[in-house]
């Protein structure tokens, strides 16, 4: 059984920085491309990041990109977003998600974890 555990969210003022883990379960890491994604009451679930699953390639949103890192550890099968510089329109609910062969389908998602950024 595949399971995608997200950790790291909670309350943080603006300006500051998180570190957002997501380790999987019941699937080889490395064999899947992997993201994070974000959704904000009243709104809909947005792209924040992704990377490949080597590791050698990324993509950010351009709301998060020049102050968010995306990395992976294949051998503890978990996957990091890096937020610095964080605003309150940061405020979300933050999944991560695996595919195996689409970036427009993803196959497992995880719970989420909330991040809340006071100003």
């Amino acid at each position: 059984q595949v399971r995608l555990v997200e950790s790291g969210g909670g309350l943080v003022q603006a300006g500051d920085s998180l570190r957002l883990s997501c380790a999987a379960s019941g699937l080889t890491a490395s064999e899947y491309l992997m993201g994070w994604f974000r959704q904000a009451p009243g709104k809909e679930r947005e792209f924040v990041a992704r990377i490949s699953g080597s590791g050698r390639t990324t993509d950010y949103a351009d709301s998060v990109e020049g102050r968010s890192t995306i990395s992976r550890d294949n051998a503890k099968n978990t996957m990091y977003l890096q937020v610095n510089s964080l605003k309150p329109e940061d405020s979300a609910v933050y999944y991560c998600a695996a595919t195996k062969n689409s970036v427009d389908r993803y196959d497992y998602w995880g719970q989420g974890t909330r991040v809340t950024v006071s100003s």
